[in-house]
């Protein structure tokens, strides 16, 4: 199998302690690293953090600024060989009745918005690729949603059918789609701020890169239209 050594792989949402471990581990792997963020300063933080990586502000949410990066991306070695998507965010409560449409706004945007713009922007570079790679990091609550969890839980199950519709459009190349499951992430600032909480479940944002840069090394049939649970109980 194509590993990722030389492979050129994007990283949409890479700021934050999620998009340091990512970006980090494919960079280990011998991956070209292309971290994008709306937040130049979390952005850069997690550049540091992986040396011989490269970062760019990029306004998802903008289509336009989205397909130029991908343009740049691209241009840069010729190709496009993965697309992870970590862009994330939550807003809800307990009740039902907490659910607002101010937050759907918000989610669908933040969630969707940035699955749609991303994956219209690279998903003919990744076709053409011999291990082209889009990754969504989902969450359990788009299959089991809870009653204050409407909003996020909608937006999840959006992106990921998105995905898989994505994923038929694989079918005919060597690219492959694939949802990656979680309850939530949990890092070790998390665990610094909270000592005597479990995280029952909880996926580690290290064991989560570990999981991204594993796809390149799995056959796109096995991967192609899959959601793989990490975690979930």
């Amino acid at each position: 199998m194509n590993g990722l050594d030389g492979a050129v792989i994007a990283v949409a949402g890479a700021g934050g302690p999620t998009g340091r471990a990512v970006l980090a581990r494919l960079a280990r792997a011998g991956a070209h690293v292309y971290g994008a963020d709306a937040d130049a300063g979390r952005l850069q933080e997690s550049v540091d953090a992986a040396p011989g990586t490269h970062g760019a502000v990029v306004d998802l949410l903008d289509a336009a600024a989205t397909r130029r990066w991908a343009a740049d991306v691209e241009h840069e070695h010729g190709r496009v060989d993965g697309l992870v998507h970590l862009v994330g965010g939550w807003r809800g409560g307990k009740k039902f009745g907490d659910n607002s449409l101010d937050d759907w706004a918000f989610l669908h945007d933040l969630l969707v918005r940035t699955v749609q713009h991303t994956s219209l922007a690279f998903h003919e570079a990744l076709a053409r690729s011999p291990r082209g790679r889009f990754v969504l990091i989902s969450a359990a609550a788009a299959g089991q949603p809870t009653q204050g969890n409407a909003g996020y839980a909608a937006a999840k199950a959006a992106a990921e059918t998105w995905t898989l519709a994505l994923a038929d459009a694989f079918a005919e190349t060597e690219a492959a789609a694939t949802i990656l499951v979680v309850k939530a992430l949990v890092n070790d600032a998390m665990r610094q701020a909270r000592p005597n909480a479990k995280f029952a479940g909880f996926t580690d944002v290290v064991d989560l890169a570990d999981e991204i840069a594993g796809l390149w090394t799995t056959a796109a049939i096995d991967l192609n239209g899959k959601r793989l649970c990490l975690n979930v109980p």
